[in-house]
């Protein structure tokens, strides 16, 4: 398996790029996320996936690990090929894929152009656990953390004998106005609006 290429760029285009390792050029396709972040400079590294087919080897190129993560992820649910991942992938970045997933927010997947409502929904129901173990950015960290803090809140409340509904919503209002507020801090305010 090629898991990454450092050589010298010698194109650069919104699907593809070529790079140059050692006298051999690897024909790489990338996504427009990829492609925004790769520099115009005569040296690079990409991080890549190669896919064996009867037919065809393909070289993907990933600007970082976790984009290439997300595309594993997307490619190990029935009915996503590479091709939609990468699309996926151009059309959300690799964040909003995750945000997207751990909320589930089927209409974020379904914007991408080629993604039916039960693609968004297999794709949700398919890596809503897998994906809060890759590493993206800080961003989505943040937001799976909070995740976490609002399920464990909501269940603490519900052995308190609260309603699930009500004290979702009131967690909801508290974490808009302090994401950072921890799981006690959550629970102690909600019983105060409860």
């Amino acid at each position: 398996m090629i898991t990454f290429l450092r050589g010298r760029l010698i194109e650069k285009n919104p699907t593809h790029i070529i790079v140059e390792c050692n006298g051999v050029g690897y024909h790489v396709d990338i996504s427009l996320h990829t492609y925004g972040l790769i520099p115009d400079e005569e040296s690079v590294q990409i991080h890549t996936y190669l896919q064996i087919k009867e037919d065809s080897h393909t070289l993907y190129g990933f600007f970082d690990t976790s984009e290439r993560e997300i595309f594993k992820l997307l490619i190990s649910v029935n009915g996503i090929g590479a091709s939609t991942a990468r699309t996926m992938l151009s059309s959300l970045n690799p964040d909003e894929i995750g945000t997207a997933i751990a909320q589930e927010d089927v209409k974020k997947i379904q914007s991408v152009k080629g993604i039916g409502l039960k693609t968004a929904q297999r794709v949700i129901i398919d890596l809503k656990d897998k994906i809060s173990k890759v590493e993206i950015s800080e961003n989505f960290v943040g937001i799976g953390a909070a995740l976490q803090q609002k399920d464990e809140a909501i269940a603490a409340l519900e052995v308190l004998g609260y309603n699930k509904k009500s004290s979702e919503k009131i967690i909801d209002t508290l974490l808009k106005t302090d994401a950072e507020m921890s799981v006690e801090q959550l629970i102690k305010q909600a019983l105060n609006r409860l």
